[in-house]
């Protein structure tokens, strides 16, 4: 009733889904027999529309996939407006990759139990090492290869500053105009999922973050360039915070961030 009523009613629909959306979610979870026929149902807001109604199907996703795309992409944030300007969708925007914007409570805990739709598999854009497979640039995929030379002093400076802030530091191909992000390893829990369990009175486990830099951004040019030991300490701690605010996470020491940024604005404008 529900497949028909979507397919042949589509504002009905978009009025049950408002209604009741967020509890058909579960079901991939917890009616595991027919998670495909739920699937199916699900709806959600996606790049392609850029707006918070949830009205996507899984199945215009995948007819909408570019040739060669193998996954479906997604990004989990705690409001919309934070998944709709998270810096992983970068890479993305540029090649016109449609990614699923998922920004309620149980989409952390339903996307858990949904791996694939229609024999595709279903990827965070903010965790692992990202591979779009034939859907990368051979050439941009050389041109980075050939920087992370130039840039290995440079990541080692930062590893011994950050220390056990991340669990690596390395170059990124996700990113096109942001300095820098963080990303989960594919094996972590979600940052998002973190502060979820925490919320809800659970103890969740110590998770350092991936810290990736962006080669091409001047900051970072500037930044391999500095010889001031102190302040390309204090440019590093900044750039890592700041990677850390944009994903919606808390800085454990938001006082020591402040002071650490007025130090650097009163020696740059006095210069």
């Amino acid at each position: 009733m529900l497949e028909t009523l979507a397919s042949e009613d589509k504002e009905k629909y978009q009025t049950f889904w408002k209604a009741f959306g967020q509890v058909i979610k579960e079901g991939p979870g917890e009616d595991i027999t027919n998670r495909e026929q739920i699937a199916k149902l699900l709806r959600f807001a996606t790049t392609n529309t850029d707006n918070q109604i949830q009205e996507v199907s899984l199945e215009e996703y995948v007819s909408r996939m570019k040739p060669g795309q193998e996954k479906i992409y997604y990004v989990t944030a705690e409001t919309f407006d934070a998944a709709k300007n998270s810096p992983h969708l970068e890479i993305f925007k540029k090649k016109s990759i449609e990614v699923l914007l998922l920004s309620d409570n149980v989409d952390e805990w339903f996307i858990m139990h949904l791996a694939e739709y229609s024999g595709k598999s279903l990827q965070s854009i903010a965790k692992g090492d990202l591979n779009l497979g034939k859907l990368e640039d051979e050439e941009e995929k050389k041109q980075q290869k050939k920087l992370s030379g130039d840039f290995e002093s440079m990541i080692k400076q930062m590893k011994g500053i950050l220390g056990d802030r991340v669990k690596d530091i390395r170059l990124t191909y996700r990113l096109t105009t942001s300095p820098a992000c963080i990303v989960n390893d594919e094996i972590d829990m979600s940052g998002h999922m973190q502060r979820l369990l925490q919320a809800a009175g659970h103890t969740t486990p110590d998770i350092k973050p991936i810290f990736e830099i962006n080669s091409q951004h001047t900051l970072i040019q500037r930044l391999r360039e500095e010889q001031d030991d102190n302040r390309f300490a204090e440019f590093s701690h900044i750039l890592f915070d700041q990677a850390v605010l944009v994903e919606d996470g808390q800085l454990k020491n938001t006082n020591e961030f402040v002071h650490r940024l007025n130090r650097l604005i009163l020696e740059l404008t006095s210069t």
